[in-house]
């Protein structure tokens, strides 16, 4: 009992303080040793190397399943995949089912705690009849990303690094092109590529500038393209990671970070804001340079091996997470009850398979996680889970190669090693071996005690677990339809070519327009001080990208004039660009953007205007710095609001600089 008070004392202070705003940023195809504070000896990841620098990172944080329908699936309900029907494989454009809408996700526990709920990038859980799978049906109060991975469409002749650089493959083919949806409607079909971490970042501002104005916390669900092939990225960071194109895009990705970082540290939420950065499943090392890195871990995405499903970790949140490493045993399955616990909202009335890590995070206990269960991307009832980790020792029961995994040494890991099973089991400890090279159980002559009691005690854990688990019906087994491809011309034909919305070149108008520097730059400052308002630096002043090709058409490419900007003002927003005529080098007038081409009915309701929670003390109208006004347009993506949003105007092309917004 003694243990508990430093909890409650510090649950406690929250509940005085109001509940926390949360930000939790899901990378794609993220490999274990892929950042710098992970051990990449070139990786260029300033800003998240300065989160585990100031937080805490996690060691041993794992997903359930290496693939990305089903892990998103997890982070978002707490559950496994298998009980949500999330299998097997991954949803595709045409597929008729979805995260089921009896389930309750993230969003929606911590809407009905009166946060304001965003999601931006890629959704990957169904689209649906009616788009009735999608993020505004799921508890999320505004949403713009894609309904699924940006290489479910044809991409061979979309420009992926600028100013003329074509996406590397040739991507799914037969599909309509990837759609940008703002809610319920297609803002772009295809986006630009090169410019749709901006408009996430932009987009991503302003939820946070509406909550903190509306007196209530926030939860962004930042769900990254990067670093899933074909890699892409902005111009400021083309060629200038020392990685090839999966260092640039992951260089875009965390100054991201640093982008979203700045925002919540010139509002003043530093202390009032848990960041959580983690990934969906290891890298894709079939694709070798442009896949990732897993580190020292065996294979990668696909697979129940380490590389597959342990995945870097980092929790950040000044005035309470002591900066540190920790070893405990955490899953991604454990954010639901976590972030739920730090709300004081109450749980969903279901079976969870996460756990409460607000102990761990707040330095006041251990985690209550012991164990944790491995299933494969087709996972059935017969075979059930095909490994299983219980402190330090984990078995397989059952593995198989991945085509996801192929090109590394270890054929282990290729689509060519077929289902096998282990009897007994391959058994590692992974506290001396996290590589899995060496099998306690094979070759030796001599077993001991521990490891013979280990071995016992997942034998029963798998098999206490396969005999109370009941899976849900797969929602892929409920097949595709290719009329339910989102399409921005509904009827049009012929399909999927009739689908062909795209952006008119690469200025993004008030979506948060592509800005470039000329060589991205690490900016270290001196920290500010404890509990002071951050105070924003001056930005360098961006020089105009180049026009990238619009997206699917090899035609001439007009080419934006720059827009001269003033001397920089401490943190001004960039004035959003004009979307170009296709003049060539005409310069580029202030016109309304397209309209968002509505595609399902009916539209989700406005937003609720709940019961503002208490902020921990009273706030004047948020102004974290003065913004020129922009040239009038219209709302890209139109979320039904009930108080004009004014400001912060969108942001330009992530800086790749650190420091501001650091304590």
């Amino acid at each position: 009992m003694g243990a508990l008070w430093p909890l409650a004392l510090a649950l406690a202070g929250l509940a005085a303080a109001g509940p926390p705003s949360f930000v939790v940023i899901f990378a794609d195809d993220l490999g274990y040793g892929d950042l710098g504070a992970y051990g990449h000896p070139s990786s260029s990841t300033p800003n998240l190397d300065q989160l585990a620098a100031g937080g805490l990172r996690f060691t041993d944080f794992y997903v359930p399943v290496a693939l990305c329908t089903p892990s998103r699936a997890a982070l978002l309900t707490g559950r496994l995949p298998v009980r949500v029907g999330m299998y097997p494989g991954v949803l595709q454009p045409s597929s008729r089912g979805g995260l089921p809408l009896e389930e309750v996700t993230l969003a929606e526990v911590l809407e009905a705690r009166g946060y304001l709920t965003g999601m931006a990038g890629k959704w990957h859980l169904g689209v649906g009849p009616g788009g009735a799978f999608l993020p505004p049906h799921q508890g999320f109060h505004r949403f713009l990303g894609t309904p699924y991975s940006h290489d479910q469409g044809p991409c061979q002749n979309l420009t992926c690094f600028p100013p003329d650089t074509l996406c590397a493959g040739s991507c799914d083919q037969g599909l309509v092109p990837i759609p940008l949806l703002a809610n319920l409607s297609v803002e772009a079909q295809p986006p630009w590529l090169p410019g749709l971490e901006a408009r996430y970042v932009a987009f991503a501002r302003d939820l946070m500038a509406d909550a903190k104005r509306q007196g209530r916390p926030f939860f962004l669900y930042y769900a990254s393209h990067h670093t899933h092939y074909p890699q892409f990225s902005g111009k400021s960071f083309v060629g200038h990671s020392g990685r090839g194109p999966f260092g640039d895009s992951l260089m875009e990705l965390d100054a991201a970070v640093g982008a979203l970082m700045a925002t919540i540290g010139d509002l003043g939420l530093l202390r009032e804001t848990l960041v959580i950065f983690t990934a969906d499943n290891g890298p894709e090392t079939m694709r070798m340079s442009h896949g990732g890195c897993s580190g020292l871990l065996r294979c990668g995405k696909g697979t129940t091996y380490e590389g597959g499903v342990r995945e870097p970790a980092l929790a950040f949140w000044p005035g309470h997470i002591t900066p540190g490493v920790t070893h405990e045993l955490a899953s991604s399955l454990d954010l639901l009850p976590t972030l739920a616990a730090l709300a004081e909202a109450p749980l969903p009335n279901v079976t969870l398979d996460g756990f409460d890590l607000s102990p761990v995070l707040l330095g006041t206990g251990k985690s209550p996680r012991q164990s944790i269960f491995f299933y494969p991307t087709y996972p059935d009832e017969v075979h059930g889970v095909f490994a299983v980790r219980s402190g330090k020792y984990k078995a397989h029961f059952f593995t198989q190669g991945s085509a996801h995994s192929d090109t590394t040494a270890d054929p282990a890991c290729h689509a060519s090693t077929p289902l096998t099973a282990h009897e007994p089991p391959l058994l590692f400890d992974l506290s001396m071996d996290p590589g899995e090279n060496y099998d306690l159980l094979g070759g030796v002559t001599v077993v001991t005690q521990e490891v013979l009691q280990a071995l016992k005690e997942l034998q029963l854990l798998k098999a206490h677990f396969d005999a109370e688990m009941t899976f849900s019906p797969s929602q892929m087994a409920q097949g595709e339809d290719p009329a339910l491809q989102v399409c921005c011309q509904p009827g049009c034909k012929p399909r999927p070519d009739c689908c062909y919305c795209p952006d008119p070149g690469p200025v993004m108008g008030s979506s948060g327009g592509p800005r470039v520097q000329p060589e991205p730059q690490p900016h270290p400052v001196p920290q500010p001080q404890p509990e002071a308002q951050a105070q924003p630096e001056p930005e360098p002043q961006p020089q105009p990208e180049a026009q990238a090709q619009p997206e699917a058409e090899p035609q001439p490419h007009p080419v934006p004039q720059p827009q001269p900007e003033a001397q920089a003002q401490p943190e001004p927003e960039p004035q959003p660009h004009p979307v170009p005529q296709p003049q060539p080098e005409a310069q580029a007038q202030p016109e309304p953007e397209p309209q968002p081409h509505p595609v399902f009915q009916p539209q989700p309701e406005a937003e609720p205007q709940p019961h503002p929670v208490p902020q921990p003390q009273p706030e004047a109208q948020a102004q974290p710095e003065p913004e020129p006004q922009p040239q009038p347009e219209p709302e890209p993506h139109p979320v039904p609001q009930a108080q004009p949003h004014p400001e912060p105007q969108p942001q330009s092309e992530p800086q790749h600089s650190m420091g501001r917004w650091l304590l």
